[in-house]
C-alpha cells in the first residue's frame, strides 16, 4: 500500500511541475530543428537476450540514422553491445566477472559489431567512421582537442563517427566504475563535439514514476525539468544480463548533458522509427531540460 501511494504522490508531483504547454512544445522545436545530435543505442536494443545480434532492430536504426543524416543533420552514433555481441559470438552465456576475459570479450565483439555497422550502413550508401575512447580522454588539452578535431572533420565530410569505450585497454566500465558507461560517454561526447540534442535509446519507453514491473499505477514523467535527488531515487538499480547500464546510468549523462545546455532525450530503442517521430517534434520518451538559462 505504501508503495502504490508513493507512486501517486510522486505523479502528482509531476503533474504540478510539469512545465506551461507553449514552453514544452518550444522545447521541441528546439529538439526538431536539431542539426547535431548525439544517439547512444544500448546493448538490449541491438542483441537479443542469447547476445546474438537482433538484425531487425539493428538494421532499422542504421536506415533510420541515414535517413536522418541525408536530411541535413550530422548524427554521432555511441553504441554499447561489444561484450554482449562477443558472448552470442562466442557461446558464452553468462557474462564473465574477471577482467581479462571482458577485455577478450569486447575484442571479439567490437570487431563484429563494426562489420555489421560497415555493412548496414553500407546498403544505404553511408560512410562510417569507428572512434574508440577511453574515459580520461578529456583530462588532457592535448588529447581531447585531438578528439575534437578528428570528430569535426568526419562530420564536414558527411561521415558518422561510431563510438564506444576502448574496453580492451579501460577497465572502468569492465571494473563497475559508471565512470566509464556508455551513457555517461555519449554526454561527454555530446559536449565535446557541441551537440544540440542527446537522444538515450533504451528497453524502455523512458523515466516512470516507479518500476512500471513491480507498480501498476507507474506512469510515465514526460518531462524533467531538473533533476533532484527525488529523481535519482526513481532511477533504480543499473545493469543487465549483458550490459551495464540502466536508467541510473541515463540519469547521471541526462545530468551532464542538461548541464552543458543539451536537452536529453531518454526513449524507446525496440522501434528506431522512434527517432523520426522525436525528431518531428512529437512528444515521446521523457525529456530533461537543459539547464542554461538561454537554452530554455
Amino acid at each position: 500500500m505504501n508503495m502504490w501511494r508513493t507512486s501517486a504522490d510522486i505523479r502528482r508531483t509531476f503533474t504540478d511541475i510539469r512545465p506551461a504547454k507553449d514552453g514544452h512544445d518550444t522545447m521541441n522545436n528546439i529538439i526538431k530543428n536539431s542539426r547535431r545530435i548525439v544517439i547512444k543505442v544500448g546493448t538490449s536494443t541491438l542483441t537479443y537476450p542469447s547476445g546474438k545480434i537482433n538484425f531487425r532492430h539493428m538494421g532499422n536504426l542504421c536506415r533510420v540514422i541515414t535517413d536522418l543524416q541525408n536530411s541535413g543533420r550530422e548524427v554521432t552514433l555511441v553504441t554499447s553491445a561489444a561484450i554482449g555481441v562477443g558472448m552470442g559470438k562466442l557461446g558464452v552465456e553468462k557474462r564473465p566477472q574477471d577482467t581479462s576475459r571482458k577485455q577478450a570479450l569486447a575484442a571479439v565483439g567490437q570487431c563484429e559489431l563494426m562489420f555489421l555497422y560497415d555493412k548496414l550502413f553500407g546498403e544505404y550508401n553511408q560512410t562510417v567512421a569507428q572512434i574508440l575512447l577511453t574515459a580520461d580522454v578529456v583530462d588532457s588539452e592535448v588529447t581531447r582537442n585531438n578528439v575534437i578535431n578528428t570528430f569535426t572533420r568526419l562530420l564536414e565530410l558527411g561521415i558518422i563517427p561510431i563510438v564506444n569505450e576502448n574496453d580492451t585497454v579501460a577497465t572502468a566500465e569492465l571494473e563497475g566504475r559508471r565512470i566509464g558507461d556508455n551513457d555517461t560517454l555519449s554526454a561527454i561526447v555530446a559536449k565535446l563535439i557541441g551537440a544540440e540534442t542527446l537522444v538515450l535509446m533504451t528497453d524502455i519507453d523512458g523515466l516512470y514514476t516507479a518500476n512500471p514491473a513491480e507498480v501498476p499505477d507507474a506512469t510515465l514523467i514526460p518531462v524533467v525539468p531538473e533533476i533532484t535527488p527525488q529523481i535519482v531515487k526513481l532511477a533504480g538499480k543499473p545493469g543487465s544480463r549483458l550490459g551495464t547500464g540502466g536508467m541510473a546510468t541515463k540519469i547521471s549523462a541526462a545530468r551532464i548533458a542538461t548541464a552543458a545546455g543539451i536537452p536529453c532525450c531518454v526513449i524507446q530503442g525496440a522501434d528506431p522509427e522512434n527517432l523520426y517521430r522525436l525528431f518531428d517534434g512529437e512528444s515521446i520518451g521523457t525529456l530533461f531540460l537543459p539547464v542554461r538559462e538561454d537554452i530554455k
